[in-house]
């Protein structure tokens, strides 16, 4: 697995926003995380050794980590990136975004019904930006579609919208002052998609995590492991 930020910088976009580790980890450096900017690695995927070989390997790649891929702020570098990932038909790019409507606009014009290498997860945190954000995003033209539904914040139904999805994500949110994760609504997303034979990860629990009616407060450091812990998983058959 390899990381490429080909920018960074990002903006808040919706309730999920509030407490994005990207701002609170910029504001610790007196970095303006408002401003989007060209990172050295922006070639990093056709980047190449003396001998020939890519740098980078293949494999899985998270792609724009430090901001959202589709931020309007990138449109003019956005068609290079596309070039490097047509190049680079050994790796496997996944991005997130909060900004999906934006997703026609900035697509390549030889996408057609998708390229196989990428993968686009459509970030959800509550059932208003799921039933805007979901309804779009299963009308468009991409091979392998995900959910990433965190920081979940809220009860959430979205089996209507799990068709041709290959895999959800919840995880709460981890701040000090994150809103709490209610382990009810993990098992009831996790039940949504078995019903419709639909993989599942539990990726974290939230700082506040309610289980069985009681609020437990968690270290940031063991978010991601109680949650493997928890071993509720679900890969479709």
């Amino acid at each position: 697995m390899a990381m490429w930020n080909p920018w960074r910088g990002c903006k808040k976009c919706s309730e999920g926003c509030l407490h994005c580790y990207i701002h609170k980890g910029d504001a610790k450096r007196n970095v303006d995380t408002g401003n989007i900017i060209m990172t050295k690695d922006f070639r990093k995927p056709v980047e190449k050794l003396k001998n020939g070989n890519y740098k980078m390997k293949s494999g899985l790649v998270y792609l724009c980590f430090s901001s959202d891929f589709l931020i309007e702020e990138a449109d003019e570098w956005r068609n290079e990136c596309w070039q490097m990932i047509r190049e680079r038909q050994d790796c496997t790019f996944l991005f997130l975004t909060k900004r999906i409507e934006r997703f026609m606009f900035c697509i390549p014009d030889d996408w057609n019904d998708g390229y196989d290498n990428v993968v686009v997860c459509c970030t959800i945190e509550n059932q208003s930006n799921a039933d805007r954000r979901l309804s779009l995003f299963q009308t468009l033209p991409i091979r392998h579609k995900c959910i990433t539904a965190q920081p979940l914040i809220e009860h959430i139904d979205i089996e209507k919208y799990l068709d041709d999805i290959e895999l959800v994500v919840v995880g709460g949110e981890s701040d000090y002052y994150g809103r709490p994760l209610d382990y009810d609504w993990v098992l009831d997303i996790r039940e949504q998609c078995i019903r419709q034979n639909v993989s599942f990860e539990f990726r974290q629990c939230g700082t506040h995590f309610i289980k069985d009616g009681k609020m437990y407060r968690l270290q940031i450091k063991d978010l991601c492991s109680q949650a493997k812990k928890a071993s509720i998983d679900y890969s479709r058959t």
